[in-house]
């Protein structure tokens, strides 16, 4: 999935047919979304869906397909933080890193199979500005058993 040349991010989410979901409240004590200079640091996001938290674990009781859709629950979730954000995904200038974390049974060998649903919505929104350096790691717990945690970091354009 490539992103059209001549679309700018949001044309090019609404082309694909998504829409951003609602927002959770932090569960804790932390922001969001911290902006650093140019950059913008977003903490860590669940996988969710209407239904609410989409839970298991990889290896036991979910497949890889079910994990995919989980990473791309969490990455349309920091687009919805980054909206808020800056108003407007547009100004994303690169999404610079991913890190994502899988609830794995010991030994699970593809969570770099599950993130790619991260990584590939990315790159399908931002074209070759959501290429970006990651993890995939496999951990045996998340918050709420959530099957699936992203954390990213993005340069913003200069205004």
């Amino acid at each position: 999935m490539q992103m059209a040349h001549d679309l700018t991010a949001e044309e090019n989410l609404q082309s694909l047919g998504l829409m951003l979901p609602q927002l959770p409240a932090p569960g804790g004590n932390y922001l969001s979304a911290k902006r650093v200079g140019e950059m913008v640091y977003l903490a860590g996001v669940i996988s969710s869906g209407p239904d609410g938290v989409i839970m298991g674990t990889m290896g036991a009781d979910r497949s890889i397909e079910d994990g995919y859709a989980g990473a791309r629950a969490c990455a349309l979730t920091q687009l919805a933080v980054l909206k808020r954000e800056l108003g407007s995904l547009d100004r994303v200038a690169e999404v610079v890193s991913v890190n994502g974390y899988v609830n794995a049974v010991a030994g699970f060998a593809d969570s770099p199979g599950v993130i790619n649903g991260a990584s590939d919505l990315l790159v399908a929104v931002f074209g070759e500005a959501g290429r970006h350096v990651r993890a995939a790691v496999g951990v045996n717990a998340l918050p709420k058993n959530a099957l699936v945690e992203i954390q990213m970091a993005v340069r913003v354009k200069e205004q």
